[in-house]
């Protein structure tokens, strides 16, 4: 039996072209048929590693970051928006809404994926933060997250306070790091070729029929 073609994403929770872009590989995959020949797994990468607990208006913090005018980023929103929506995916932007820490959040995707639930787990967590207006740093959020899609929550929560599994989160993100992933999403194919961005589905079609006919 042919082995799966192994696709890595590194990507972030509050990352929104995080999810246009999953939403478009998963498109492209659906409509190639190809389900049961790939494997995703999600690897972390913080946006905002040094964002406090209390986080910071979105607003803010991407003037702060990317130096765009309150028009440009109206106009930015309303572009992700109508893309979202033609995913079937709703970005719910808002005055107060806050660009929160994630660190736990991932730290419970790589708890997700022993139980083969990190990419129900990833998409509940960004509904939860682009679509229900929640803060995913907060752990009644996180505990939430984890009860819908039918993990353990004490068990994955406990691992929040569990130096190792931080420090393998650590591990994965310098990781990436150090192979120049310095922007997400970034897709990587049987860990040799990568795409950044957020492709149209065609392009993504293209990649994984070239891959998967090797």
């Amino acid at each position: 039996m042919k082995e799966k073609l192994k696709i890595d994403i590194v990507s972030d929770v509050v990352c929104p072209w995080c999810t246009i872009g999953y939403k478009r590989l998963e498109k492209a995959i659906s409509e190639l048929g190809i389900q049961d020949q790939v494997e995703i797994e999600w690897q972390p990468f913080e946006l905002n590693p040094n964002m406090p607990a209390e986080g910071q208006n979105v607003n803010e913090h991407i003037t702060e970051k990317y130096g765009s005018t309150v028009e440009e980023q109206k106009a930015s929103k309303q572009n992700m928006t109508e893309v979202g929506e033609a995913l079937g995916f709703t970005f719910d932007y808002f005055d107060d809404m806050r660009m929160v820490n994630t660190f736990d959040a991932h730290v419970l995707l790589e708890y997700a994926k022993d139980f083969g639930k990190q990419t129900e787990l990833k998409m509940r967590l960004t509904g939860s933060f682009f679509s229900e207006r929640k803060d995913v740093s907060k752990r009644d959020i996180l505990k939430q997250a984890l009860l819908d899609v039918g993990l353990n929550a004490e068990e994955g929560l406990a691992k929040l306070d569990n130096e190792a599994a931080r420090n393998e989160v650590r591990a994965k993100q310098n990781y990436w790091k150090s192979l120049g992933v310095n922007s997400v999403p970034t897709i990587v194919f049987n860990r040799k070729s990568a795409v950044t961005g957020a492709q149209p589905v065609d392009v993504f079609k293209q990649v994984l029929t070239e891959l998967i006919s090797e």
